[in-house]
C-alpha cells in the first residue's frame, strides 16, 4: 500500500506545480485577483497535502498496522474535493462550487487527526 501513497503524493506534487505554474504565467490576465487568490489557495493545499502524502508513503511502510492509510486517504479525499472545488470555482466562477471546499477541508482535519491517532501508535513504548 505504501508504494499506492507514494505515488499518489508525486502525482499530487506534479498537478501542484503544473497548476501553480499555469497560475502564474497563464491566467494572471484572465482571472480576477480574488479567483486568483482562490486558485492559489487550491494549490498551497494541494501541495502541503502531496508532502503528507509522501510522509503516510514512507510512514506506512515503516509502521504497518498503525493506521497511516486511513489518515493517507483522508489526505487523498480532501485534495480532490477543497482543491478539486478551488480549481473548479475559479475557472468557471460558478461560486456554488465553494461549497464543496469545507467538505475536503473536513477530510484534510480528519486526515491530521488520523494522523496524530497513528503517531501515537508509532511511537516506540516507555515514551
Amino acid at each position: 500500500m505504501h508504494t499506492k501513497f507514494l505515488l499518489m503524493g508525486a502525482i499530487s506534487a506534479f498537478i501542484g506545480v503544473a497548476a501553480g505554474a499555469f497560475g502564474a504565467h497563464g491566467l494572471e490576465a484572465l482571472l480576477s485577483s480574488d479567483l486568483l487568490a482562490v486558485y492559489e489557495t487550491g494549490v498551497r493545499y494541494e501541495l502541503v497535502h502531496a508532502v503528507a502524502l509522501l510522509f503516510v508513503g514512507l510512514a506506512v511502510n515503516q509502521w504497518p498496522g498503525a493506521g497511516w492509510g486511513r489518515a493517507g486517504w483522508m489526505f487523498l479525499v480532501g485534495t480532490v474535493l477543497f482543491s478539486g472545488s478551488l480549481y473548479a470555482l475559479a475557472l468557471t466562477g460558478v461560486r456554488a462550487l465553494g461549497a464543496i471546499t469545507p467538505v475536503g477541508g473536513v477530510f484534510f482535519l480528519l486526515g491530521w487527526i488520523l494522523a496524530g491517532v497513528a503517531a501515537t501508535r508509532s511511537a516506540p513504548r516507555g515514551l
